[in-house]
């Protein structure tokens, strides 16, 4: 093994720590965004009929309320939005730069997942290819016990890997189409309000 060859090992070998301890990390930020995710699910059912009633009283030609404590309560960005339209009513052009924000601010929401759903399984590649080389190293050596050991590393960190990407893939999934459902909701709310988006 030339000089060169030998230095790209002796750094290749030395990034496994690292992608070890980033891997825990992932794995410990996926748990928390499917607590995230759970803790969602609950809030929107709970917003549902409050988000229903709304609709009916903007329907029935009731004026929007900026101090609807019940959804502000319910859903906070929701709220903001609406009392921005309000602060500016009559203006459309004012309604549609608060919908693009809106729109900005849910798609900005997205990150943590789509960075789960990408470093996950890089990861987990790196963490099943370095071992490859010390562990093919062990077998020509005879030396099993090692051999195991780096395939038993290599093996582990695919499955971690693979899970933290699965759950970011999850989260986006769902998580994007609550941010469109809240779009297209604030969208009909405000023309129901009577400033027009168009």
């Amino acid at each position: 093994m030339g000089p060169i060859t030998h230095l790209l090992y002796l750094v290749s070998t030395s990034l496994m720590i690292p992608v070890i301890v980033l891997l825990i990390a992932g794995f410990a930020w996926a748990l928390l965004l499917l607590g995230g995710l759970y803790g969602g699910l609950m809030a929107r059912r709970r917003m549902a009929p409050v988000l229903s009633q709304v609709e009916t009283d903007l329907a029935a030609g009731a004026t929007l309320d900026p101090d609807d404590a019940s959804l502000a309560a319910h859903h906070p960005a929701l709220h903001q939005a609406l009392t921005r339209v309000h602060a500016h009513a009559g203006n459309p052009i004012h309604a549609d730069k608060v919908l693009a924000d809106f729109d900005l601010d849910a798609d900005r929401q997205l990150n943590p997942a789509k960075l789960l759903m990408r470093l996950g399984p890089m990861l987990g590649l790196m963490g099943t290819l370095i071992p490859m080389g010390p562990a093919l190293t062990g077998l020509a050596s005879g030396d099993i016990v090692s051999m195991a050991a780096n395939m038993q590393v290599a093996f582990a960190t695919t499955v971690v890997g693979v899970f933290v990407g699965g759950v970011g893939y999850l989260v986006l999934l769902i998580r994007k189409r609550w941010c469109t459902a809240d779009v297209n909701t604030l969208q009909y709310l405000i023309e129901l309000a009577g400033h027009d988006t168009h």
